[in-house]
């Protein structure tokens, strides 16, 4: 049942019927000819689906994914943090009166029920590691804390500004959690002594919680604020961190990571429009989980064959790098070392990341499943090692050809409020800062 549900994510079809019977047959001929039938209708596969337990598919995907970690190797980690992005965004779903009563509805009075629906994506990769559904109004900062278990203990957590709030920082604080959050106005931030927003740089600040936190007894924050300056000045960027050590987070490296911040993007556009899951078909609550949550268990798949069969093919590359430098070496008695100048000159190569396309992985998938394979034509792997994204060396266009119409144009966050601490303040940071002596 698991693997018909994610042959109909991964194949094409106008109906979900066609889409089943699609699944049913190279199901049957490809992975479990000697099996028992999945079923022979759709709506025997639902029925039966609907009795499948949420656990199981939940253990599947967990299963999943220390594999992943393991084959993925160095691309797990990358300047000792396992850079991971949070985002959310709701998935329409067929307006029935039990999804109706049961999802609500997010926008107007009369509009078709939504599932919410949040996801921990690998920064480095874009690959989704755990996701979380909600109603269509539910909270995505809630939604991160229930996930922040299945984090690894050297997790960077890089979010945008929707995730600003004291509460938030507390409780990743409470959790261990390293995090790289994007401050806006609504934050207002505590410094000794410093300089104000027109030339400030990077400094440690205080969080301070509101006056109902402070009544249950929730102390500051002691955190470090970023600004990385663009262009024009009203883009710049505010983080906020609790990695407090300038050496352990160069201002550099948070500027990278915020930057890699899009592969969360990424990923649900992948979702939403190479997948086609920007409206679910099931009309029952029980089959909304079950679908959304085998899709997104095929888009973790689909996008880790991509990561894979890339470093499949760097390392290829650099054994034929390997192989060359060794026969050219044999050839000439005395190589030529380059001088230990020039070679602290060379730059380093950045890391290899989104060079894949989800698009051409899911074409040979298909291609896959239409048939067997002509003579002479590609195999399975020479496919997805061939599925390359975009490889500029540099963006300098927008990501967006045109500004899409909406009733209001989008305005990046504004800077936080950086104030100068009372002498009540003070005094508070002071008994602090003694007791943690």
């Amino acid at each position: 049942m698991v693997l018909v549900l994610l042959f109909m994510t991964w194949c094409n079809g106008d109906s979900q019927a066609e889409r089943f019977e699609i699944a049913r047959a190279y199901c049957q001929t490809a992975w479990l000819a000697k099996r028992r039938n999945c079923g022979k209708t759709v709506g025997g596969f639902e029925t039966a689906l609907k009795r499948l337990p949420m656990v199981v598919l939940r253990t599947f995907a967990a299963a999943i994914l220390p594999l992943l970690v393991g084959r993925l190797g160095a691309l797990w980690l990358y300047q000792g943090f396992v850079p991971i992005g949070c985002d959310g965004s709701r998935v329409t779903c067929p307006n029935t009166k039990e999804l109706q009563k049961r999802l609500g509805a997010a926008g107007k009075e009369k509009s078709a029920p939504s599932l919410w629906v949040t996801a921990l994506v690998h920064l480095r990769w874009g690959v989704p590691l755990t996701w979380w559904f909600g109603r269509s109004n539910a909270s995505e900062r809630s939604h991160l804390l229930q996930m922040l278990c299945t984090l690894p203990g050297n997790a960077l957590l890089v979010a945008d500004a929707g995730y600003v709030g004291f509460q938030l920082a507390h409780g990743l604080m409470e959790k261990d959690v390293k995090f790289l959050l994007r401050m806006c106005s609504n934050a207002t931030l505590y410094q000794e002594s410093g300089v104000g927003l027109e030339h400030y740089r990077e400094g440690l600040v205080w969080y301070w919680p509101s006056k109902k936190d402070a009544e249950a007894g929730e102390l500051p924050l002691r955190l470090r604020l970023i600004r990385i300056r663009a262009k024009r000045k009203k883009d710049d960027v505010w983080l906020l961190t609790n990695v407090l050590d300038e050496k352990r987070l160069p201002l550099a490296l948070a500027g990278q990571f915020y930057r890699w911040r899009w592969q969360s993007e990424g990923c649900f556009k992948a979702y939403k429009h190479t997948i086609k899951k920007v409206k679910l078909v099931s009309r029952s609550l029980r089959l909304v989980h079950r679908e959304a949550e085998g899709s997104w268990l095929a888009l973790q798949l689909l996008l880790a064959q991509g990561v894979l069969a890339q470093k499949h093919r760097a390392e290829q590359k650099e054994a034929s790098k390997q192989q060359g430098a060794t026969e050219k070496a044999k050839q000439t008695t005395e190589p030529q070392k380059m001088p230990a100048a020039e070679a602290e000159a060379k730059p380093q190569q950045k890391p290899d990341t989104g060079l894949y396309s989800p698009r051409a992985i899911i074409i040979a998938i298909r291609q896959e499943m239409s048939g067997p394979r002509k003579r002479g034509a590609p195999h399975y792997g020479e496919k997805l090692t061939k599925a390359r994204g975009e490889e500029r060396p540099g963006r300098t266009s927008a990501k967006a050809s045109r500004e899409w119409p909406r009733p209001k144009k989008h305005k990046p966050p504004k800077p936080p409020k950086l104030l100068m601490m009372t002498e009540d303040q003070k005094a508070v940071v002071a008994g602090l800062c003694d007791k943690a002596a």
